[in-house]
């Protein structure tokens, strides 16, 4: 094996990462989470993805290239540096001056978080618009792009898990729980009125902003989702139509194509 791509998300709550052979049809090979450190040294970096490649049976050795997006700028020198010196080659970062092949309407293009913009790559390229990519991370984000594929721009939302810290913090009745689906939709517990507030009304408020965003677009968007508990919400929304759990790996995949090095392309 050689050739081998590997894709880094560096988001608030979680380190997302992608293996990916270029050369086949189905390139995806394998992927990780783990738990976004900001502590987190050099070192202690190094030996994750030196145990991790190790597990999954790939040598450090055939990894030929590096994308990484991040959102916690902190982080991102530090995995920068490990990248370069375990894979020999300093990795390809999103950031301003990457080519998207996506016009970003927004009025401050450097103000979109490069996870939103590689989302609504990764949505467009694969199921075409106008779309809306709804990502249950940190926060959830609605990301809107064009039937000719502009990034219109979206809103963000507190996440579900910061809205229960948030509540069980300020709440001395209120204990944590899982995101689950309730007996009923009138819980009779405090389990099962939480849970019935968490998962219906996250999925209403999916429906609600999903709608109105249609509405101002004048026009049926398909709606795909992605982030940790999407297929949870998508269960009991109206407006999801297919959850993407890779959709920002894919995005880095796809963006990496768009920009790979030109020593790539000789040997292609």
């Amino acid at each position: 094996m050689e050739n081998v791509l590997l894709a880094i998300d560096i988001g608030n709550t979680n380190v997302s990462m992608g293996v990916f052979d270029w050369r086949e049809e189905d390139p995806f090979l394998d992927h990780w989470r783990l738990s976004t450190r900001r502590e987190q040294t050099s070192d202690e970096v190094a030996v994750v993805l030196r145990a991790l490649f190790e597990a999954a049976e790939i040598s450090t050795q055939d990894v030929s290239d590096v994308i990484i997006s991040s959102t916690v700028p902190p982080l991102l020198p530090i995995w920068e540096r490990v990248c370069t010196k375990l894979f020999s080659r300093p990795p390809m970062i999103v950031g301003p001056g990457i080519r998207t092949g996506m016009p970003v309407r927004y009025e401050n293009p450097r103000e979109v978080g490069p996870d939103r913009i590689v989302n609504a790559v990764a949505a467009f390229e694969l199921h075409g618009g106008p779309i809306v990519a709804v990502d249950f991370g940190t926060a959830t984000t609605f990301d809107c792009v064009s039937e000719d594929g502009a990034y219109l721009g979206g809103a963000i939302f507190p996440g579900i898990h910061i809205s229960m810290e948030a509540l069980f913090e300020r709440a001395s009745m209120l204990h944590r729980i899982e995101v689950a689906r309730p007996r009923s939709v009138i819980g009779r517990t405090t389990t099962d009125s939480l849970q019935s507030g968490l998962l219906y009304g996250y999925a209403g408020m999916v429906d609600s902003m999903v709608g109105r965003i249609r509405g101002e677009l004048g026009q049926e968007a398909r709606c795909i989702a992605t982030g940790g508990l999407a297929q949870r919400i998508a269960t009991e929304s109206e407006c999801i139509e297919r959850v993407e759990p890779f959709l920002t790996l894919e995005g880095l995949r796809i963006l990496f194509e768009k920009n790979r090095p030109e020593r790539k392309e000789a040997t292609a």
